[in-house]
């Protein structure tokens, strides 16, 4: 059958709603520290342990509800889903602009957690509406909504939270509702009726989502290249503004500024050269190239001796955004029409399961070797073990061997055709 006709204002809209995601989470970097204290009546120090359930809360949620939203979006499509999370996601924020204490912060948080699941049907409609050959292309742009939102959202923090520390919550309350009905206005569903399928608790869970992808082998190995993908990546998160404040002696300010290079960087691999790249060298070569980037970078990261080298680390880490849109694009084509949303929902449980544990391990890695204890002092020791990680990520690889992929284009103007 036919892919649906789906204008313009529709692919933005779901751009759009995952940047908003990527804003809310950013927002809050730069205010949340301050706003915390306020509601607990606590000290920095003490408000880095609240917050640090806080992000716990968001992850264990998104890890639990992913594939229920996925599976909800396979039985009713994709449109009442998408629209629904915003709107959910808008309560959140402005449940959290106007929480009297800091309770009111976990129920937020735990909403956003499920409500943030969203772009799981993001990716499925993009499945849908994209043919094979472009879809590595297309995924690409959600990476850079996702890089953009990171980059817009640290600096609106920052700038409305001088004014009042509730206002960006409730300026992004704003956002989520006003793309809420602009969905409304412009989104036609995607998933056809006959590629709809009944609704199945136990697939709407975790540990459903993977038992139903048994049926599909490549796909699971594929789960633990994503599994040790982003264990390596949230070695950034974990550990940067630790790594840089005490090696290099960085401000604050140096600190976000590194940050907006990292999400800048990361917007031009996901939104120009996934789509120039990807379709010349084929998925499986972009996989390779943005797991040794990674490689690279990390150890770069660890072994850097003065600060500014870090920004031309920075440059080759970027690389690292093909792999996502690579393996989107291969593991949408190991299911059928019918079961987009489920894998996208199954591929969310791994990312928010890895992020439960790895910011936890990562940090531990970097308080022993930078420790009264430490055998060896050596505050690189997490991008290391990333590096490593990801040595591993490119061994699994291999070895699942994934077939339907597609093969590079190298005729005269493809490439530039499918930008």
């Amino acid at each position: 059958m036919d892919k649906p006709q789906v204008s313009k204002y529709a692919l933005a809209f779901v751009i759009i709603t995952i940047c908003i995601d990527m804003v809310g989470l950013g927002i809050i970097i730069p205010v949340a520290p301050k706003f915390i204290s306020q509601l607990a009546h606590v000290g920095l120090s003490d408000a880095a342990r609240y917050g640090g359930w806080l992000a716990f809360v968001y992850a264990l949620m998104q890890f639990l509800c992913a594939p229920l939203i996925g599976n909800l979006s396979d039985r009713f499509g994709r449109r009442p889903v998408l629209i629904l999370a915003l709107v959910a996601i808008g309560i959140d924020y402005l449940i959290t602009g106007l929480a009297p204490t800091i309770g009111w912060l976990f129920l937020a948080r735990t909403l956003s957690g499920a409500a943030g699941a969203s772009y799981t049907t993001a990716n499925a409609y993009i499945a849908d509406v994209t043919p094979p050959e472009k879809r590595a292309g297309t995924f690409g742009l959600i990476g850079a909504a996702f890089s953009f939102g990171f980059i817009v959202g640290p600096v609106l923090g920052g700038f409305l939270g001088e004014i009042n520390v509730r206002l960006p919550f409730l300026v992004a309350a704003g956002l989520a509702f006003a793309n809420a009905l602009f969905g409304v206005a412009v989104l036609r569903e995607s998933l056809v009726k006959e590629n709809r399928r009944k609704f199945e608790l136990w697939r709407a869970n975790p540990l459903g989502a993977f038992m139903a992808l048994r049926r599909f082998p490549t796909v699971l190995g594929l789960c633990g290249v994503l599994v040790l993908m982003r264990f390596a990546h949230d070695a950034n998160p974990s550990t940067w503004t630790y790594y840089t404040m005490l090696k290099f002696h960085w401000t604050t300010a140096q600190v976000g500024w590194s940050l907006m290079a990292v999400g800048v960087a990361l917007m031009i691999v996901s939104g120009w050269l996934t789509r120039a790249l990807i379709p010349r060298i084929g998925e499986v070569k972009a996989v390779y190239l943005g797991l040794a980037a990674g490689i690279i970078a990390f150890l770069g990261y660890a072994l850097s001796s003065e600060g500014w080298m870090l920004y031309g680390w920075i440059a080759v880490f970027a690389l690292l955004g093909l792999i996502m849109p690579a393996m989107n694009a291969i593991m949408s084509k190991e299911v059928g029409p019918t079961e987009q949303g489920e894998l996208q929902g199954a591929v969310t449980s791994v990312a928010g399961l890895t992020s439960i544990v790895a910011p936890v391990a990562m940090s531990y890695l970097f308080a022993y070797f930078t420790g009264a204890s430490a055998p060896v002092y050596f505050p690189g020791a997490s991008f290391v073990a990333a590096s490593l990680c990801l040595v591993l990520a490119a061994i699994v690889f291999a070895w699942v061997k994934p077939h339907r992929v597609s093969e590079p284009d190298v005729s005269p103007g493809t490439a530039e055709q499918q930008t």
